[in-house]
């Protein structure tokens, strides 16, 4: 059974939105090296409607920019939308229905996928996976700078708790984090 992996870029502050804005200084070698470990063990991708309408005219007109567009274009891609999508971008299936049919439609992704399913972009899908149990692990790179506006991954969520699985501290001073949702009772 797949594992379903959020990886965002934050602030110290809690912004995940907008990281093409002020992202790119902290990017090294080093933090690439991450990024591809982690598309290595990629199966499928889960993500909102606007992130999708965004990669999709993005990958779509400019398929090998860098790295990234050959890896995400054929992979599976599975989009979370209460609206009607056109989902002519390679392989890319629409994930929709009320809250309950949702979740049983990404638990049975799980179950058939192969790999992990990579998931970033949007805090909203995050905090509807953790509501309903579905993410298994959260990766944070934390960069060393307030952002100060902006969507915060976790706004309006009450406690979220969390297990450390590892930390590593990058040469540009970025946090490398992955949690797990802590276990029930804890």
């Amino acid at each position: 059974m797949a594992r379903i992996v959020a990886t965002f870029f934050i602030s110290l502050d809690g912004v995940v939105e907008r990281p093409d804005q002020w992202h790119f200084p902290y990017f090294t070698e080093q933090m690439g090296e991450v990024i591809g470990a982690g598309m290595q063990t990629r199966g499928a991708y889960l993500m909102g409607r606007r992130l999708y309408d965004e990669w999709a005219a993005h990958w779509t007109a400019h398929p090998d920019d860098d790295e990234f567009g050959p890896f995400i274009t054929p992979l599976r891609k599975y989009v979370l939308s209460s609206h009607p999508l056109d989902t002519d971008w390679e392989n890319s299936h629409l994930v929709t229905g009320d809250d309950a049919e949702v979740a049983a439609q990404v638990a049975r992704i799980k179950e058939e996928t192969e790999g992990d399913i990579g998931m970033s972009g949007c805090a909203t899908t995050v905090r509807w996976l953790l509501a309903h149990d579905l993410l298994d692990e959260l990766e944070l790179l934390v960069h060393p700078l307030a952002v100060g506006t902006g969507q915060r991954l976790f706004e309006d969520t009450g406690q979220v708790p969390l297990e450390l699985l590892g930390s590593t501290v990058l040469d540009s001073g970025v946090l490398h984090l992955r949690y797990a949702p802590a276990p029930a009772g804890s």
